[in-house]
């Protein structure tokens, strides 16, 4: 369910999506003389709202409650579970352009970054050349990535973000947050472009792109995104899935925690729903 939140096929919902889960209007992108981009950010106050009043009952009527909830999580799990089936079904793409990219240890390629995997998960960073830091938004959904990427090798997957900044840039920002995952720079190949989360200034003059699947306005030059590929026994490799938007949710572990208390993730309030959200050195 969550993935198919991220996947509506009318163009200005998606884009009010987007807006919502990952663009703050307090950080406000300015063109420089150089035509290099830099967010930043203004600081906002916001009231907290109090959680939404309860009835006060007994323990024997609020297990009648707790119960009845019950069904319906095992009614979602089932459902999550039906939808993950499906995406495993869906066809693949062989991958004939060849992708290098600037990493660490050196220039590699799609093939490359799957190490000694069959499959690949690559995170779409919101982080173009000259921004100076990363989208605060996809700094949030990247605090996560580390504790799942102590395991995910165990099953036969390579994690990587992918950022079209420079490498040097990149670096800077990954030594700031104190990540450890894996993370190399488009900047010399079309890779964010194939994928939709990368646009032109021809996009920016026209005002439309094409993004989640469909042509929606412009917003940005960078948008985030994840892309998964499987590399055969041959050493062919095949795009698998994208997703994009509030597809992204899932990989958003506080989320997860913050749905289970009374307040919930606390952001209706707020003119967008991150807008609580702060690159963790900066709280």
């Amino acid at each position: 369910m969550l993935a198919a939140a991220g996947a509506t096929s009318t163009g200005g919902l998606v884009a009010f999506a987007v807006k919502q889960f990952f663009f703050d209007p307090a950080e406000i992108i300015k063109q420089t003389k150089q035509d290099k981009m830099k967010i930043e950010t203004l600081e906002t106050k916001t009231d907290k709202t109090d959680p939404n009043p309860s009835k006060v009952v007994s323990g024997a009527e609020w297990l009648v409650a707790r119960k009845d909830l019950l069904t319906r999580e095992k009614e979602l799990t089932r459902l999550c579970d039906e939808v993950s089936r499906h995406r495993r079904e869906l066809p693949w793409v062989k991958i004939d352009k060849q992708y290098v990219f600037e990493g660490p240890a050196g220039r590699e390629t799609l093939s490359d970054l799957f190490d000694v995997r069959s499959q690949l998960i690559v995170y779409h960073f919101m982080l173009g050349p000259g921004w100076g830091e990363g989208c605060k938004s996809c700094s949030y959904l990247a605090d996560h990535f580390d504790g799942a990427n102590w395991h995910l090798p165990h099953r036969d997957v390579s994690f990587v973000v992918v950022s079209r900044a420079p490498l040097s840039e990149i670096e800077a920002y990954k030594k700031r947050m104190g990540w450890r995952f894996k993370w190399v720079s488009s900047h010399a190949n079309d890779f964010n472009f194939d994928y939709h989360v990368s646009f032109t200034k021809e996009n920016e003059r026209k005002g439309t792109v094409y993004y989640n699947y469909t042509t929606q306005d412009f917003i940005s030059d960078e948008l985030p995104g994840l892309s998964v590929f499987f590399k055969d026994q041959n050493g062919d490799v095949f795009h698998t899935y994208s997703t994009y938007a509030r597809g992204l949710d899932i990989l958003v572990g506080a989320y997860n925690f913050l749905d289970l208390v009374p307040k919930g993730r606390d952001e209706d309030h707020l003119d967008f729903s991150m807008d609580w959200v702060r690159r963790h050195d900066q709280y």
